[in-house]
């Protein structure tokens, strides 16, 4: 059952509340949730390659170099499926708790506006050093 609008904004205000009062939290609860969705795609690559082992035990018995080949393919395209984690959307809590999503490319942001890695690392530093006196 599909849920309404309105409970869909209220949803995401619980979400972006959750973001905002314990990212670290949120951030395990998103690391469980991609846990779950990759036991699919380990359960879809064994049995994928099962059958291209059992393919190519067919195509010994009866001599078929082309199933035997097609066979070995789908064992190793089957295995790098399971050992191989999905592509995730990923974003980062700004402190306000806004969750900004990445649009694909590198991890981090890319603005210019944000300053340099090592800026960053100051600030945070300056910070720490700020709130324990």
């Amino acid at each position: 059952m599909a849920l309404s609008e309105h409970e869909e904004a209220l949803l995401q205000q619980m979400e972006e509340a959750l973001y905002a009062e314990d990212p670290r939290f949120a951030s395990r609860i998103e690391k469980t949730k991609s846990r779950a969705l990759g036991r699919g795609r380990i359960v879809v690559g064994v049995a994928a390659g099962i059958i291209g082992l059992a393919l190519i035990i067919f195509a010994a018995m009866s001599s078929s170099i082309w199933l035997g080949a097609v066979g070995f393919a789908a064992m190793v395209a089957g295995i790098v499926w399971a050992i191989t984690p999905a592509k995730q959307a990923l974003g980062s809590v700004a402190e306000d708790g806004a969750v900004t999503p990445h649009k694909g490319g590198r991890s981090g942001p890319s603005s210019a506006k944000q300053g340099s890695f090592m800026d960053r690392l100051e600030e945070r530093w300056d910070k720490r050093r700020h709130d324990q006196w």
